[in-house]
């Protein structure tokens, strides 16, 4: 009896019921592959898509908290491929790795504070303010070395020092698994702690529910919009040493799209982009999704515009099933 008003209790968490569909179509997703081709199940295939997977689960977790306030953030892939260029950049020059990704952190923590503030303070709709800073980004990119790419980090630093950052952030492994997927773990594992059990996380859906609410019962909307995009700016930097390290280099069109993986990866897990329900849980399940879902139609053969076709489908029909969940519930309370 106890088990089952545990198992009601959990299932009543707005959001779970989307993450634990999210889960399951996974599963049936990665199966239906595995039957088309063998190969999905192999091993290295296994942890190819887990490597890749924790590319598109920080960009997610990030884009996720802004979204759970309502809002959204274009800037995400220009922060991402600024924080490539520019950590590749200056390691070209010979700074030291860990210097090089301090700057490129301040910096795109300074993009996250200027979002937080345009939006939060200034009350600008976000898909203008961070369509701003996305070209502004973007453009920091292109500038920081001449408007090309960069030559391969250990130019100056010696190779040795190169291959560490770049076994550190893509190549390597620890206990048998590329140590990029335990780098996105750690940080979903903090994050998903912050959101779910602080009064930062409460506040985070209290702005989301209802925004003039929350101002009213004492909560500091400017600060936690501020967080929020503080947070989605961490970890778009973080991906960008991610591709830094697997390029070798610095590329100018690094993180590309990046902010729309973002918001497939929160919507297919149950991220309502209409802000105040979701859980990591179901950015989890959704990057997962995203990536099993090219990783499959790749090795099927099916063609890149066919995948992003299919991609982009899920992604309306999950939009389209908050939507309709969203009415009903409102029926409901209105009878």
């Amino acid at each position: 009896m106890n088990n089952r008003k545990g198992i009601k209790r959990i299932l009543a968490i707005r959001g779970m019921g989307a993450a634990i569909t999210a889960f399951a179509g996974l599963i049936v997703i990665y199966v239906a592959f595995g039957i088309l081709n063998p190969k999905v199940f192999s091993g290295q295939n296994i942890l190819n898509l887990l490597r890749s997977m924790s590319k598109y689960l920080l960009i997610g977790i990030g884009q996720s908290y802004v979204m759970i306030t309502g809002n959204i953030d274009l800037s995400i892939g220009s922060v991402v491929g600024m924080s490539a260029m520019l950590t590749a950049t200056l390691m070209t020059l010979g700074v030291p790795p860990l210097v090089a990704m301090l700057i490129s952190l301040c910096c795109g923590l300074m993009i996250g504070v200027i979002n937080g503030f345009l939006v939060g303070k200034f009350r600008l709709p976000p898909f203008i303010a961070t369509l701003g800073t996305m070209f502004v980004a973007r453009g920091i990119g292109y500038m920081v070395n001449g408007n090309r790419n960069t030559d391969n980090i250990g130019i100056k630093l010696g190779k040795e020092v190169g291959d560490r950052f770049q076994d550190f952030f893509y190549y390597g492994k620890t206990a048998g698994i590329y140590n990029t997927f335990w780098i996105a773990l750690v940080i979903f594992i903090a994050l998903f702690f912050l959101l779910s059990k602080t009064r930062t996380g409460r506040h985070i859906y209290a702005i989301g529910s209802n925004v003039d609410a929350a101002r009213l019962s004492g909560v500091d909307v400017v600060a936690t919009t501020i967080k929020t995009y503080l947070v989605s700016a961490f970890c778009s930097v973080v991906v960008g040493f991610i591709l830094c390290a697997q390029a070798g280099m610095g590329n100018m069109e690094a993180g590309n799209t990046y902010e729309m993986y973002a918001v497939a990866a929160g919507v297919i897990g149950g991220v309502s982009p209409l802000g105040g329900s979701g859980l990591l849980l179901g950015t989890f399940a959704g990057a997962a999704v995203w990536q099993t879902l090219e990783n499959g139609l790749n090795m099927v053969g099916a063609q890149v515009g066919i995948q992003r076709i299919v991609i982009g489908v899920i992604v309306v029909f999950a939009v389209l099933a908050d939507a309709v969940l969203r009415t009903g519930n409102g029926l409901k309370k209105s009878k």
